[in-house]
């Protein structure tokens, strides 16, 4: 964990790892990167070591999945990497005395670390899965470990027991729920995972202002599960792809990796500047050697951009529908190249009744 955090554990953290063992929160099935982009199963009867190996490592574990009937596999629910734990828990600046509202409770691990740093009736955790809540529940007391576990909406969070001097969420969202800022003080600090429909990826960290605002900076790490209520599902081939469509057709300069590669800085970038849009990559097509996708979430426009295997310049590029997708992720990232290609910890954030406001600091001059 010192690693995921680039400097020694926090010694009050350190002490709250080594008195709740990450093992006692974990389900006997778990499944684990079969190094193809899908999952297999790790039973701890069957493979108790390599179960332990996985337990007591810091990598997240999916703790449950979906399989549709082609084999395409969704994690439903993980357990977080504890690195990644720990530093959100660190970004929270957790004092004594303070009281902490989590949102998503999961297998019950994060709400035991903050039930031990702080005391079980300063920890209100939120799941909106009653089967999860209820074994969270039943995990947690046998720990030893009894916080406020409450099955609900956390979008919502939790009024009864409000205010909160600190909430954090193990799921991502795409907006901060107005509830949570209601329920959090001034002063009091939220710690949130980010997600656009472009890429689910960073962590916001805000403050609460006496005016209701709220502001903030976003961290480079953390990849959470969309918060339910605010996962847009739409499908490309059930959806947006039609007969008789007639794509506009056009070249770009541009490479699709320069926009949905693994620069997660230029992904982040172009998924806050270009709302509501989703990629995926498909290598399965007669027509090219690869293709990256774009569609919206209303399911009203896409976009292809083929390589074939050979160009580095001059990609094809089809576009249909009222919005010009590559046209605006192309823009996107010209805006942010100018910019001087800020890293997403050079980006802040803003909250207001109105809705959020980006702002980003330039890293270098721009070319």
């Amino acid at each position: 964990m010192a690693d995921t955090l680039g400097r020694p554990v926090a010694p009050l953290w350190a002490d709250a790892v080594r008195a709740v063992p990450r093992d006692r929160f974990l389900p006997d099935r778990v499944w684990l990167r079969d190094g193809n982009g899908g999952y297999v199963p790790c039973d701890r009867a069957v493979e108790a070591e390599r179960w332990c190996e996985a337990a007591f490592s810091d990598v997240p574990l999916v703790t449950r999945i979906r399989e549709d009937a082609d084999g395409f596999q969704e994690p439903t629910s993980a357990a977080s990497a504890p690195g990644t734990v720990l530093r959100m828990l660190e970004e929270a600046g957790i004092a004594d005395g303070q009281r902490v509202l989590e949102i998503g409770t999961g297998t019950g691990y994060h709400a035991a670390l903050l039930a031990h740093r702080l005391g079980d009736g300063r920890v209100v955790s939120v799941e909106v899965d009653p089967a999860l809540a209820g074994t969270a529940r039943a995990v947690l007391k046998a720990a030893g470990h009894h916080p406020t576990v409450v099955t609900g909406d956390g979008a919502l969070g939790h009024a009864a027991a409000a205010p909160y001097d600190r909430i954090i969420a193990t799921c991502s969202v795409r907006a901060v729920p107005a509830a949570w800022l209601a329920q959090t003080p001034p002063g009091g600090r939220l710690v949130v995972p980010w997600s656009t429909s472009w890429i689910t990826y960073g962590t916001l960290v805000l403050t609460r202002r006496p005016d209701g605002t709220a502001d903030g900076r976003f961290a480079g790490y953390g990849s959470y599960m969309v918060m339910r209520g605010q996962r847009a599902e739409s499908d490309l081939d059930r959806d947006l792809l039609r007969d008789g469509q007639r794509p506009d057709r056009s070249g770009t300069a541009l490479s699709p990796w320069a926009v949905a590669g693994d620069d997660l800085d230029a992904q982040f970038a172009v998924g806050l500047r270009v709302p509501d849009v989703w990629h995926s990559w498909d290598t399965a097509t007669d027509q090219a050697h690869t293709r990256l996708w774009l569609a919206d979430d209303a399911a009203t426009s896409w976009a292809s951009v083929d390589y074939d295997g050979r160009q580095t310049a001059d990609f094809l590029v089809r576009q249909h529908g009222p919005r010009r997708l590559w046209d605006e992720v192309a823009a996107a990232h010209r805006q942010w190249v100018r910019a001087g290609e800020p890293r997403i910890a050079d980006h802040g954030l803003t909250v207001t009744a109105t809705g959020h406001q980006v702002r980003a600091r330039a890293r270098r001059p721009p070319p």
